[in-house]
C-alpha cells in the first residue's frame, strides 16, 4: 500500500529519534556534543520549550523523524530530520517538511530556520524546492553547517496538497 503518516513523538519513538539521526550524522561528519544531548534528550532538548517532534510511519512502521526547536513565538529551527536508510526515497522526508510546516504555522511561527552542509545536496534541493532561501551562516551553531536557510510562512505556498 505505501502509505505514508505523520505522528507526534512518544516517549518510546527516541530510540528511533536517536538511530535514524545517527544513521546519518556518523556516516558523514562526527556527533557534536550538542547532537548527542539531543539524540538522549529530546523531551528536555525540544520538545520542554514548546517544540515538536514527529514521526513518518510507513505502512505502520516507524521510518522516519523531525524536529521543530522554539527559538523564539516567531521562530522555529526544523532539525533532525532524519529516514531510516532502508525507507528513503519513498517520499518520508518531504512528507515530514510539509506536516513540520504546518504544525510551525499552527503553533504561530513566522519563520523557520535550518542548517545543513552541501553533503546532504538532496536535502538542500527539497528544502529550495519548498521555497526555502538561503542565508548566510553563523559559525558557532553546528561545526558540520556551511549551509544555512529560511523560509517565510507568510508567503508559502504548497506545491500540492499533501495527505498525511
Amino acid at each position: 500500500m505505501n502509505h505514508i503518516s505523520i505522528i507526534p513523538y512518544e516517549k518510546w519513538h527516541q530510540p528511533y529519534f536517536e538511530k535514524f539521526n545517527r544513521q546519518w550524522i556518523e556516516a558523514w561528519f562526527t556527533m557534536e556534543p550538542l547532537d548527542e544531548w539531543v539524540l538522549t534528550n529530546p523531551g528536555e532538548a525540544i520538545l520542554e520549550n514548546g517544540g515538536e517532534i514527529l514521526m513518518a510511519l510507513y505502512d505502520g512502521t516507524v521510518a522516519g523523524t523531525a524536529g521543530l526547536r522554539k527559538l523564539s513565538d516567531t521562530v522555529f529551527e526544523f532539525t533532525k530530520m532524519a529516514v531510516d536508510e532502508s525507507f528513503r526515497r519513498r517520499g518520508i522526508a518531504e512528507a515530514l517538511c510539509y506536516a513540520c510546516i504546518g504544525r510551525a504555522t499552527a503553533l504561530g511561527a513566522a519563520k523557520i530556520i535550518l542548517y545543513s552542509n552541501t553533503k546532504n545536496a538532496g536535502a538542500i534541493k527539497l528544502y529550495e524546492k519548498l521555497g526555502f532561501r538561503h542565508l548566510p551562516v553563523e559559525n558557532d551553531v553546528y561545526a558540520r553547517a556551511n549551509v544555512k536557510m529560511e523560509i517565510d510562512l507568510a508567503t508559502f505556498e504548497p506545491l500540492y496538497q499533501h495527505d498525511n
